[in-house]
């Protein structure tokens, strides 16, 4: 048997949540992605939420799961049963001490001056913003979980890579 590494496709990233409610809005309603598949693992007692950029989610549970597991770019969110209720549970975002290691996700806009005061109107914290610091080009808001995600300027359509 042989594989072929220049076939492969990077699928998802994985982060945990404490309240789905709080991080679906997030990344629906301010991000604009939508949830492609849904897994309830009694088992386990969690709940596994897909996101992506994608135009349409079909109906059947077994598409919605062939398109979670297809597509490039997903964002799996893991929320741990009863997480939402401790009111001082909160997972390590990767950028304090101690738990230096997971960064970003970034997200790529069509218009970072316009999608920056759209965040300012909807109340999004910020790490940075366009006009901190020295790279003018880049903005940091975080999720509900204190995750940082990186918004950047689509160079196909500014004709500018962001770094």
């Amino acid at each position: 048997m042989s594989t072929d590494p220049s076939k492969y496709i990077f699928n998802h990233t994985m982060i945990r949540i404490k309240d789905p409610k709080a991080s679906l809005d997030f990344y629906e309603k301010v991000l604009g992605m939508k949830q492609i598949n849904r897994m309830d693992m009694e088992s386990g007692k969690f709940t596994l939420y897909f996101l992506a950029y994608v135009d349409s989610v079909p109906e059947s549970q077994e598409e919605k799961k062939k398109l979670a597991f297809t597509t490039p770019g997903v964002l799996e969110l893991t929320h741990n049963w009863g997480t939402e209720n401790e009111a001082d549970f909160s997972y390590a975002n990767g950028n304090k001490e101690p738990g230096r290691g997971f960064g970003h996700i970034a997200i790529v806009v069509d218009d970072i001056q316009a999608a920056c005061e759209r965040f300012e109107k909807l109340n999004v914290n910020f790490v940075k913003r366009l006009t901190d610091g020295n790279m003018k080009n880049i903005a940091f808001i975080t999720d509900p979980d204190g995750y940082w995600v990186e918004i950047i300027q689509n160079a196909t359509l500014s004709g500018q890579v962001p770094v």
